[in-house]
């Protein structure tokens, strides 16, 4: 079992940046495959990006490809998603999930374990 908490979140204006960081506690985190998900108010979670247990491969949504770069550190058991050229619709509660069952997941149904979330507000 692994433990999920997300941070770096926050308020950031319309082109800017932000990294979110996926710490997990455990010391299998290396063989599970990680996703970042968003979810806006009134809309369901959906996939961001997703990167498999040794980083090896990645996933990016349309919406996202280009803009944001998922990377792990398995040595620090932690997933990072780097958010550039940030527009207002990227606003939502950020969500990573683990999934020790899969290489590379793109569905919420992938992954066991979640984090708490944080919200990322990208102003125009």
């Amino acid at each position: 079992q692994v433990q999920l908490v997300e941070s770096g979140g926050g308020l950031v204006q319309a082109g800017g940046s932000l990294r979110l960081s996926c710490a997990a506690s455990g010391r299998t985190f290396s063989s599970y495959a990680v996703g970042w998900f968003s979810q806006a108010p009134g809309k369901e979670r959906q996939i961001v990006a997703a990167i498999s247990r040794i980083g090896a491969s990645t996933y990016y949504s349309d919406t996202v490809k280009g803009r944001f770069t998922i990377t792990r550190d398995n040595a620090k058991n932690t997933v990072y998603l780097q958010m550039n050229s940030l527009k207002p619709e990227d606003t939502a509660v950020y969500y990573c999930a683990g999934g020790p069952r899969i290489l590379l997941g793109t569905m919420m149904s992938h992954y066991d374990y979640w984090g708490q979330g944080t919200q990322v507000t990208v102003s125009s």
